[in-house]
């Protein structure tokens, strides 16, 4: 059954921030991604039989190729989702690795409209690291790569199934990513998209490139 976001009497009623997790509401390049990369090569050791600098390589072929290296391996290998998912996906100390950002939760309380999490995570990871940012009270869903029938950005099959699991007309949408491949499709979807960048150039596709998801309310009149 179709989950429908509640409709709302103030002026924004019909603006829906759609959010990706890592590197957009937390930083996950000095803890979070090394992690994940090791479990993911670990994993392709053990289960195809292959050398570290094997399993690493395809590890990178196949993210690069299909956009995760997920999909390749169910592409090629028949591999099992969820299996993959839930091991590669093991944090013990994820509460020291999830490096937090001053300001976080005030920076969206300020935003008018919903919010919802879209993330090529796994539904158990987005969860957690939600609730250690202390915003998951904040979001009116977490649509993961799970509910993305394991389509992950930037393919459009999982945006396609995002909008119609709320029932978002695109047009009412704002993505914010650090992705700007994730932002083409939006953007050819009829989404408004916010690109967190430090990039010099701005592609057409991105209507507004900030450096921190912290400026979002002080460009918040340039989307409407």
């Amino acid at each position: 059954m179709l989950r429908l976001l509640q409709p709302r009497t103030d002026a924004h009623a019909e603006t829906v921030w759609v959010f990706d997790l890592d590197n957009t509401l937390h930083d996950a390049t000095p803890h979070i991604f090394p992690h994940i990369n090791r479990s993911m090569t670990a994993y392709l050791q053990e289960h195809l039989q292959l050398s570290e600098a094997e399993a690493n390589a395809l590890r990178v072929d196949y993210w690069q190729r299909y956009g995760a290296t997920l999909s390749g391996l169910i592409k090629h290998h028949g591999t099992d989702p969820d299996h993959f998912l839930w091991h590669t996906h093991q944090f013990p100390k994820l509460d020291e690795m999830v490096l937090r950002i001053p300001g976080l939760r005030s920076t969206l309380l300020r935003l008018p409209g919903r919010k919802l999490l879209y993330s090529n995570a796994p539904q158990h990871y987005a969860h957690a690291v939600l609730k250690l940012l202390k915003v998951n009270d904040l979001f009116d869903g977490v649509f993961a790569l799970e509910q993305a029938r394991y389509r992950p950005k930037p393919q459009w099959q999982g945006f396609r199934r995002l909008l119609q699991h709320y029932r978002l007309n695109p047009g009412h949408c704002i993505m914010v990513e650090d992705s700007a491949d994730n932002l083409k499709t939006a953007k050819r979807l009829g989404m408004r998209t916010v690109w967190l960048s430090r990039a010099a150039k701005q592609p057409g596709y991105v209507d507004i490139k900030i450096q921190h998801v912290l400026e979002l309310p002080r460009v918040v009149s340039r989307l409407y």
